[in-house]
Formats: C-alpha cells, sequence, structure tokens
C-alpha cells in the first residue's frame, strides 16, 4: 500500500547518498592537503636540487657520507670520498646538499 508516508522516505533517500559520501569526500580533501601535496613538494624541490648539482658540491648520501662531487653524469655522479679515494653514486642516493654550519 502507498502512503505520503512512504512517498517522502523514498525522496528522502536519494539525498541520504550524497549525505553519507560528504564525509569521505572530505576526509580525502584533508588527506590530500595533509598528506599527498606536501610529499609532492618536497620530491619535486629534491628533483630540482638534484638537477642543480655541479663539480665540486659537497653533499650527503643516503647511507650518510658527505662527499663531493667531482663529475656529474647522466645517472651517477663521480665523487671523492677521501684523497685518492673516488665512486660512482647513483642520483637516487643523494640525500641532500651539504652545507656547512
Amino acid at each position: 500500500m502507498f502512503t505520503p508516508l512512504y512517498a517522502d522516505q523514498a525522496a528522502s533517500q536519494g539525498g541520504d547518498i550524497f549525505t553519507s559520501l560528504l564525509p569521505l569526500v572530505f576526509l580525502f580533501a584533508i588527506f590530500y592537503f595533509i598528506v599527498i601535496r606536501p610529499q609532492q613538494k618536497q620530491a619535486k624541490a629534491h628533483k630540482q636540487m638534484l638537477t642543480e648539482l655541479v663539480k665540486g658540491d659537497k653533499i650527503v648520501t643516503a647511507g650518510g657520507f658527505i662527499v663531493e662531487i667531482e663529475k656529474v653524469e647522466e645517472t651517477f655522479y663521480r665523487v671523492k670520498m677521501n684523497d685518492g679515494v673516488s665512486a660512482r653514486l647513483s642520483k637516487e642516493s643523494v640525500a641532500k646538499r651539504y652545507e656547512e654550519a
């Protein structure tokens, strides 16, 4: 049997879908601005730092070594560790540019 009360419930269910998805959209927006966006900005800044490195710059590797760049290659850096000791370092292993205090 169709009653006016039942018709009101059926009409209001369309709005319930929107109101139930609204908190999910809100949580995704918060997650984006707190986690995803800052991480993307940090990755972009790190990539730019890698392209700006030149011979003579000192860098800190992911392993914690402080080395000096001797030569910039396409995917590697030739680095000087000590007097007469040089090695090839992958560009992905560079943590940051070393700046003396």
